[in-house]
């Protein structure tokens, strides 16, 4: 008996050991990582950032941008066959400043969101080797190369067109209220390097009921239209395109409205530099023969406009920080008074080590509703909102400001109770 107890008590002794010799060998790589791989700050809207760190373990990520050695900016554009390009901007700073790498990858129209992100996954391990290289880390990682398929690639049967075809049904209600909608869309598109062109075909209706005190009200909304764009490149700056829309509207009072329209664009920076930076003007051109559904406060049924249109762009995308803004401006040639302006903008800057600002802002000022109904719309028209009420300006803003501090690493992923987490504390105020 007491020969057992002496075997049990010497083997929870080993397992005990050899338990804490593997928590310090743990945390004494724990520590060597800490000390030695590179700091990695990942700048990315889209990406899904805890399973980045599950999968390339042998970089500090860190929440703040200037404690960096690496800022990772990654930046998207949709591309011709329907999936989107990301361009990966590895920018190096302090100790690793000038050492700057560019990586692309491509995803499919068919491609999953696992997919998505396992081939940025891989993009982002080429782009880091150039950095680990230059630190101890770089002994525990082992490179693979996988032969190419012996078929060389096949020919596009599509050339380059990809179509879509979309369709959807949404149902809600409760006691007193019932919604239910529709919606059916289709595209065809086509875009080289040299030219664009669009197509698409959307149709909605919706039907909303209300049950107030024994009062049943209802209303039914449909509207449908018809798009082509097409875009002929000329040049690094420049790029001329031509626009088609055919619609039908019972909120807009439009029967049948098409547009044609002549356009030019001018881009101050080169396209090839689009997914970072972008200011572009853009004039239009158009024609306008519409019919309507009612007579119009103007006393029409149909006529023939003609409207011009200039519009400006501003994207930035820097390690400062993100910047949209943009002005268009319209009027009627029969009536400069009848004219819109619509100001729009997203700004976010990281200002300081955790403090970053953002704010979204819109503005309109519309002095051009010429499809107004002639009479006054029925109380359902306006409670359901099945009409296009009169008005002149409408505006939207939110600003808000985030500080974060603490533990500049955030490398530990633990996702008990639906919640993942290290380093720091953040405060976020709308």
């Amino acid at each position: 008996m007491r020969k057992t107890l002496g075997v049990a008590l010497s083997l929870i002794l080993v397992l005990g050991t050899s338990a804490i010799t593997a928590a310090q060998q743990g945390q004494a790589d724990v520590d060597e990582l800490k000390k030695s791989a590179v700091k990695v700050f990942l700048d990315c809207d889209s990406c899904d950032v805890e399973y980045v760190k599950t999968e390339i373990t042998f970089v500090n990520y860190v929440r703040d941008r200037l404690e960096a050695q690496v800022h990772i900016l990654i930046t998207t554009q949709s591309t011709g066959g329907g999936g989107r390009e990301y361009t990966l901007n590895f920018m190096g700073q302090n100790d690793l400043k000038g050492t700057n790498d560019i990586q692309k990858y491509f995803s499919s129209t068919t491609d999953t969101s696992d997919d998505v992100r396992r081939g940025l996954v891989k993009a982002l391990k080429m782009g880091l080797m150039s950095y680990v290289a230059k630190t101890s880390i770089a002994r525990r990682i082992t490179v693979d190369y996988l032969p190419p398929d012996k078929a060389g690639p096949g020919r596009d049967r599509w050339n380059f067109w990809v179509f879509s075809l979309t369709g959807s049904g949404r149902f809600s209600g409760e006691e007193s209220y019932k919604d239910r909608n529709a919606d059916f869309s289709f595209s065809a598109n086509r875009v080289t390097t040299k030219s664009k062109v669009r197509l698409g075909l959307s149709l909605d209706t919706s039907k909303t009921k209300y049950d107030i005190e024994d009062e049943i009200i209802t209303g039914t909304k449909s509207s449908w239209d018809g798009s082509g764009l097409f875009v002929k490149s000329l040049g690094e700056h420049w790029s001329a395109g031509f626009f088609l829309e055919a619609e039908s509207s019972l909120y807009s009072n439009i029967d049948l409205g098409l547009t044609a329209a002549p356009a030019l664009e001018y881009n101050a920076f080169p396209y090839s530099q689009s997914t970072r930076r972008q200011l572009r003007f853009l004039y239009k051109l158009a024609v306008n023969p519409v019919k309507y559904r009612e007579e119009t406060i103007y006393g029409k049924t149909r006529e023939t406009l003609f409207q011009e249109s200039l519009s400006a762009t501003l994207d930035l995308r820097e390690k400062w920080g993100t910047v949209s803004v943009s002005a268009t401006g319209s009027h009627y040639f029969h009536d400069f008074g009848k004219n819109q302006l619509d100001l729009f903008g997203i700004v976010s800057l990281n200002l300081y080590k955790g403090l970053s600002v953002f704010g979204l802002v819109g503005y309109s000022w519309i002095h051009d509703q010429l499809s107004l109904l002639g009479r006054e719309p029925t109380f359902e028209e306006q409670l359901l909102r099945l009409r296009e009420l009169p008005r002149t300006s409408d505006y939207f803003v939110s600003i808000g400001f985030q500080f974060t501090f603490g533990s500049i690493f955030t490398n530990v992923i633990n996702p008990r109770f639906g919640s993942s987490g290290g380093g720091g504390m953040s405060i976020r105020i709308n």
